[in-house]
């Protein structure tokens, strides 16, 4: 089918990186373009952070996303937050999930980031075996608070 390649997002990858999103959270409302290129140039605002995407061929198969936080503990060592790991429905079990994590722990251990951390709400065993082989272990217990809204308005 093709080379297989891990690398940085770039904007003009952002309509196969949106339609891969529908691997994650099927008939999740995407942005429209103009704002996903907002969104992505904002994003890029953060040093060390990054869109990390897998393609085999011409095709995006797999992705996640690394931000890299400023930190005033740990002797000002940043960490790292990925989220939004996905792999597109026909190709997975092939390794492509490992790649595209092995791919931004590399970029955050090069950020110098002490620990790079995920969440699941995944409850499958399946998909915390998928995690632990990957190097992640469960250490933490995870927190969230969402908005009840769908949407939030923006004041600037």
């Amino acid at each position: 089918m093709g080379e297989t390649l891990v690398r940085a997002a770039q904007k003009s990858d952002l309509p196969a990186l949106l339609d891969l999103y529908q691997h994650l959270s099927p008939g999740d409302q995407s942005p429209d373009l103009p704002d996903a290129e907002a969104i992505f140039d904002q994003f890029l605002a953060y040093p060390g952070s990054v869109i990390v995407l897998c393609e085999i061929g011409s095709v995006l198969v797999g992705s996640c996303v690394l931000v890299v936080t400023p930190n005033l503990t740990r002797g000002g060592r940043p960490y790292a937050l990925i989220e939004n790991v996905v792999t597109h429905g026909d190709f997975r079990r092939q390794g492509i999930g490992k790649r595209v994590l092995d791919f931004a722990t590399s970029l955050a251990w090069q950020a110098g980031c002490y620990k790079a951390m995920l969440m699941t709400g995944s409850t499958r065993p399946e998909t915390h075996a998928f995690y632990r082989s990957a190097g992640f272990e469960p250490s933490k217990t995870g927190f969230q608070k969402r908005q009840l809204s769908a949407r939030v308005e923006r004041t600037e």
